[in-house]
């Protein structure tokens, strides 16, 4: 530790620290452009600039280092002075357009300027102006604004790992863009906006449409994969405007992706908004009494083993809740979550978790990624493996088993066969031993590899080789399982699976049923379904399920409801309304309870308090929010009835092929309908080398 002093105050920081960062600790605001906590040190705004005794002139707080016994000035009159000529510097050139930019109201450039910018300039030159930069459907471009501050350049560089924005020129010509004009491939180029500190980069699907100041802000938790972003809901009478980040540094930093804050326009389209019922072969408004009758009258001469029930990946927990209750009303225990197909083992939460947590990855010193892409199922998680590689220079051991993939960061394709779990140790040898000399290896399974018909084989090959390398530790959990729906494991954490002698997902739709009741379920082919059975299809848009539905119910979006979600970790969040649903829509739990009492078993439970403790009575697990990691202390693994079954020795496919379309939502959009167009033309553009900076 270092010990200085920052005007009156005595501050104790870590060595290497900058005096920025001590003089926040002791209470001392810094104004600063380029410095941003999570990038690299720039240095190249100098509005940071404070007095250090015995220094023949200010310096620039971020990038110079603390020592013993210094002693600093934050607010003398050659830093008031030094701050002003910056100020007056940077408004030279920039545009005076504060009424008509989006960044207007949220802007850093502003709030410094109030206070240390003059009202009127010396400079009576005409200001420079330069070309607006083409960076795709998401962010728009008014470079003139630009106060090359470079956070977008190192953003790109080292958090997202597509090296693809830069400086061009130098002094008054300096320009920052693309080399060669073509949209931006990263998953997470919306974080570019947020990081800006003036109007160069703003929000373009929502460029004009409001003002900071008319927003109503709803703290709630992205329901569009299974990492669990706390996200801020900004909503303007009854539309969701914009979606931004939350700030947690045990899941996402500050970053969030982009279909989840750009898919904003589809909860507004191709919306359920009243009732249906299918006559004569076509759907028609219905009252919710004329619905819940038809799924009555239908169900009457059903016998329990014909009916079943699928949950959906965007489903929040009280709805899966209610729906597994009254199907046991019914006396039926068809049920499944796992539209995929993927097999997992819900008989321990060790099986189906991620279980090092996504902060472990801060500690973990080797890893291989089996049947997935983190890319395109979870660019934030992507993003904490680079942030963690780029700690260890590079040298962190990363190993594929899959589909060869870039996913910003270097790592070793061991091949694509699922049989290499199984002798990992003989066919990649070097890998093997890095894995076994690591203190904190992780094992990472993604859905493609369990999404097989020897789905089990692969489950068990990998926990046998998480235990033969030493990943299952009393202090330290190396098994992980990388889910890509929301709702995947608090159905798990529920038992929203297929009971003793009870049928499974692809049962249930290859005719297993003759009652089938879709809770938000559109992730697989339809048309499997047989003609005559009788589909209820509860959900927010009218996607695959509603098509194929004989009633709808129209639900809410994540947006319009409260709702316990669980992420892969294990992590459980409540999400909170941020507006209504929109026409007859209402919460799905709340259908279900309402439907039960027109069947003639009401649910006992009234309000979402009640549907809760339900929950926690089912598993205590989703009775405390939160998260506290365990190791492993029981070595025995899944599936146990496989005997010494192997996977086999075949290829694992890719499950997400289009990141921008994996849901009812993003499927809606505008916004991430042109993204899907445009991402093989611009992955198609030749890729820079990947180095660790």
């Amino acid at each position: 530790m270092v010990k200085l002093r920052i005007d009156d105050t005595d501050v104790e920081v870590e060595a290497g620290s900058s005096v920025l960062q001590a003089c926040e600790k002791a209470g001392r605001e810094i104004p600063h452009f380029c410095y941003h906590e999570r990038l690299s040190v720039a240095g190249n705004c100098r509005m940071c600039l404070v007095e250090i005794e015995k220094a023949p002139k200010p310096i620039a707080s971020c990038a110079y280092p603390v020592a013993e016994g210094m002693v600093v000035r934050t607010d003398t009159q050659v830093v008031r002075q030094a701050r002003r000529g910056v100020m007056e510097f940077l408004l030279i050139n920039h545009p005076l357009d504060c009424p008509i930019c989006d960044q207007g109201g949220q802007c850093d450039l502003q709030d410094q300027s109030y206070a240390y910018g003059m009202d009127h300039s010396r400079y009576a030159e005409n200001k420079r102006a330069v070309k607006d930069k083409y960076l795709g459907p998401l962010v728009k471009t008014v470079m003139t604004r630009c106060i090359q501050c470079t956070r977008c350049i190192r953003f790109a560089t080292e958090i997202a790992g597509v090296p693809e924005l830069g400086a061009t020129a130098r002094g008054e010509n300096m320009e920052v863009g693309t080399y060669v004009e073509h949209a931006l491939t990263s998953e997470l180029s919306g974080n570019m906006i947020d990081i800006c500190p003036v109007g160069a980069l703003t929000n373009k699907p929502g460029a004009f449409v409001a003002r900071p100041w008319e927003l109503k802000h709803t703290e709630s938790v992205d329901a569009l994969d299974a990492v669990g972003t706390p996200i801020r809901v900004d909503v303007r009478g009854l539309e969701v405007l914009q979606i931004l980040p939350g700030v947690n540094d045990e899941i996402n930093d500050e970053w969030l992706g982009d279909k989840s804050r750009f898919s904003v326009d589809g909860l507004k389209r191709r919306r359920l908004d009243r009732p249906w019922v299918r006559q004569d072969g076509k759907l028609r408004p219905a009252s919710w009494q004329e619905a819940f009758n038809a799924i009555a009258a239908r169900l009457g001469g059903v016998p329990a083993a014909r009916i079943g029930a699928v949950a959906g990946d965007l489903c929040d927990g009280e709805s899966m809740m209610a729906l597994k209750d009254l199907m046991a009303a019914f006396g039926s225990s068809n049920l499944d979550c796992r539209q995929d197909g993927a097999k997992l083992d819900a008989s321990r939460r060790d099986f189906y978790l991620f279980n090092s947590t996504i902060a472990g990855l801060d500690v973990a010193d080797a890893i291989l990624l089996v049947g997935t892409n983190p890319r395109r199922e979870a660019p934030i998680l992507n993003a904490r493996i680079r942030k963690r590689w780029l700690a260890t220079s590079g040298r962190l051991p990363i190993g594929i088993i899959g589909s060869a993939t870039d996913l910003t960061y270097k790592a070793e394709n061991l091949g694509a066969n699922a049989g290499l779990l199984a002798s990992l140790g003989e066919r990649a040898p070097d890998f093997f031993s890095r894995m076994q000399d690591a203190e904190r290896p992780m094992v990472v399974v993604g859905q493609s590899a369990l999404a097989r018909d020897d789905g089990n084989s692969v489950l068990a090959d990998a926990w046998d080789l998480a235990k033969t390398i030493g990943a299952l530790q009393d202090e330290w959990h190396g098994f992980n399982v990388l889910h890509t729906a929301a709702s995947r494991v608090c159905a798990l954490d529920l038992g929203f699976m297929p009971g003793p002698g009870a049928i499974d997902f692809d049962a249930m739709v290859d005719g297993g049923v003759d009652l089938l009741w879709l809770l938000g379920a559109d992730e697989f082919d339809t048309r499997r379904i047989g003609p005559h059975t009788f589909v209820v299809y509860q959900g927010h848009h009218g996607d695959k399920g509603a098509a194929r539905a004989d009633v709808v119910l129209p639900g809410a979006a994540y947006t319009e409801k409260d709702g316990t979600y669980v992420n892969m970790e294990g992590r459980v969040q409540h999400g909170y309304r941020a507006l209504f649903a929109p026409g007859e829509a209402r919460e799905d739990w709340r259908i279900i309870r309402a439907f039960s009492s027109v069947a003639g078993r009401p649910l006992p439970y009234d309000d979402i308090d009640g549907v809760r403790a339900r929950m926690a009575a089912v598993n205590p697990v989703l009775g405390r929010t939160g998260l506290q990691r365990f190791g492993c202390s029981d070595l025995s693994g899944p599936c146990p009835q496989l005997g010494r079954e192997h996977a086999t020795d075949s290829q694992i496919g890719e499950l997400v092929a289009d990141y921008y379309l994996t849901n009812p939502i993003s499927r809606a959009s505008p916004t991430m309908a042109e993204c899907s167009r445009i991402a093989p033309a611009a992955l198609a553009q030749p890729a820079l080398p990947i180095a660790a900076e």
